[in-house]
Parts: C-alpha cells; structure tokens; sequence
C-alpha cells in the first residue's frame, strides 16, 4: 500500500512511511491523569494522510484521503471525484445499502454515496477517532487488507490529536433487538462500561460451521485480535458477483474464499475463528454509524450489516432507549445534541 503524508493540503510525493515510523504518533505514552483527561475529550487526526487502493467491486483504483477536523464534525465523507460535492456524516440513518457492505449517502443527493465503509469505521471507533474528513474520488473505499489494519496503519501514520471538547458518549438504557424470518437477531444491552461484543454464526460451509467470539472494545485487543481479519465469502458467491461485474477488486489476499469444507487461500486462516472475528469487526464499524461511541453490549446471532443497521433504527426509534453519558460538562448540551442524533 502506497501512503502519502499530506502536509498543508498538498501530498509529498511518494512517501514510504515504514512501521516504525507508523506507530511512533500514538506510541508516546501519557501520565495516568494526563489518560484520564484525555479520555473524555474528543479527538482527530494530528495530520491528513494520503493513499491508493482497489475498489472491491469495480476493480478501479482509487485514491482516499483521510483530514483532520474539528470538534462536533463527526465521521463525514465526500466524493472528490465530483466538484462542488458536499460531506456528508456517517449516520444510520443515512445508510442506504446493506446487502453486500455498509453504503452511506448524502441525505440531500442518494447519487452521492461512498460503499463498503464499515472497515474504516471500525478502525476509526477503536482507535477512538471522533472527527475525520473522508475523502474518495469514486463510489467506493478501497478494499486494501478485507480487513481494518491498513485503516489502521493510516490513522497511525497520521497520528491522533486531542481537542479540547467534552466527548459524548450514548449509554443504552434497555434491551433493544431486533431480528429476521430466519432466526437471526442482533441486540444491545445495558452494560457498566465500554463496549463489549459477542458473535456467533452457523454456516452451512463446514470451512465456517459454528462460530463465537467475544471481546471487550479496546484499541489493543482490536489490533491484536480484530484488525488483520479478513472479509470472507463463498466460492460460489462470488462467481456469481463476477458474472453480474461485482467484486472485479477481489482477491485471495483481501478475503477468505471458502468452498464446501476447503478454504481456497493458499496461506488458509490467519488466526483460528477468523470469520467470527470478523463478523465483530463489521459491526464494530456499523455500530459506529450511531454518532458516537455506544457503551453496551451487543449480541448477534447470524448477524450483519442490514441486521447491525436496523439495530441502530431501533435503538433511536424511542428516546427511553438511549441518554448520553452524564458528565459534570455535558448535561447543560445534552438535550440538544439528543435531538441532532433522533432527527
């Protein structure tokens, strides 16, 4: 992957930026009250960063950049590749596909829509990134990894800065689910802190079978256990995608293809459960279309993107689901920034 460091407004030419020089921004370690601090205060990217990549079902490349951008921005994309374009947030509500990825678009003009957002989103929701421009001259993000580390690997490369703005956190009051005719369901639960995360899946491929995973939301655990693991999809699937000129951008370095009991990549699974892994890394990023950050608990069950989606319709159907995190500089705003995210 080619990454470009972007210094005011302009890119630097054919910048290798190498591992360590990727980590090192986020490396610096703070005093425990300097985290405390911190923790509550929004944050962005402490520089633009730049890239290329394929796009999953068109095949084309295509460029990303990614901005800094101030408090209360949120996650907003934009269509570079149309001049005058407005950004737009990744909200929910704003979601108008959801049968092969996550597709938002602009409220205003649906033609300007940006798929297969939901790996960007994860990675900006563990790395707690609050405010970002996303900018794509095309209607999709690029595939890169299938996965959210080369996300990640940006935003580090790019660095994280703090704002001094109270971050907003929703708090899920009660159990809200919602399910399909098929027996799939996913839910959010109250929960102390955080947000924790539990899978199961059943597939009729015995290469997947029955799966579960859990996990406790933390950058952390996210780039150890998370981030590397693939999108995934049937052989038989996806000869069909590329009959009808679907997923030209695909590879077996970018998703795991299954067939029957076999798993067709050469190098196989990169860690065991790779598919339930993967599953909450997708709605990592869906659940991150709520606004903010959610401390719940969320349970799914055969699960994806349509059911993650209609979870959150859900969750902001009733304003007795949610609140906002009290804190002792939030209460006086909390009332009006309910009323942004339920319009």
């Amino acid at each position: 992957m080619q990454v470009t460091p972007t210094h005011g407004g302009s890119a630097a030419k054919g910048v290798e930026v190498g591992q360590k020089e990727a980590v090192s921004a986020l490396d610096v370690t703070p005093s425990r009250s300097e985290r405390g601090r911190s923790k509550n205060l929004q944050t962005t990217l402490a520089n633009p960063i730049h890239c290329q990549g394929i796009a999953l079902h068109s095949g084309v490349t295509v460029d990303l950049l990614l901005s800094p951008a101030p408090a209360d921005t949120g996650i907003r994309f934009q269509r570079s590749d149309i001049e005058g374009s407005p950004s737009f947030p990744a909200l929910y509500d704003h979601i108008l596909d959801t049968r092969l990825s996550t597709v938002v678009g602009c409220p205003t003009d649906p033609s300007l829509r940006v798929a297969t957002i939901e790996h960007l989103m994860a990675a900006l929701n563990a790395c707690e990134i609050d405010n970002i421009l996303v900018a794509v001259n095309g209607p999709e993000l690029p595939v890169l990894d299938g996965a959210s580390d080369a996300f990640a690997f940006l935003i580090r490369c790019a660095g994280r800065k703090t704002l001094d703005t109270p971050r907003q956190v929703i708090e899920i009051l009660r159990n809200v689910r919602v399910e399909d005719e098929n027996g799939a369901f996913a839910e959010l639960r109250p929960a102390q802190r955080g947000l924790s995360l539990a899978i199961s899946l059943s597939f009729p491929a015995q290469a997947i079978g029955n799966q579960r995973y859990a996990i406790q939301l933390d950058e952390r655990r996210f780039m150890e256990e998370l981030a590397f693991c693939r999108t995934f999809v049937n052989r038989k699937d996806i000869e069909y995608l590329q009959s009808i000129g679907l997923a030209r951008g695909g590879s077996l370095d970018t998703a795991v293809v299954v067939d029957g009991e076999n798993i067709l990549n050469p190098a196989g699974l990169k860690i065991e459960r790779e598919f339930a892994r993967h599953k909450i890394l997708d709605a990592i990023g869906d659940l991150y279309c709520a606004g903010y950050r959610i401390q719940a608990g969320f349970i799914g069950h055969k699960s994806g993107h349509t059911l993650n989606n209609k979870l959150l319709r859900a969750v902001f159907s009733d304003a007795s689901n949610w609140r906002f995190v009290p804190t002792s500089s939030s209460r006086a705003v909390t009332k009006a920034l309910r009323a942004r995210v339920a319009a």
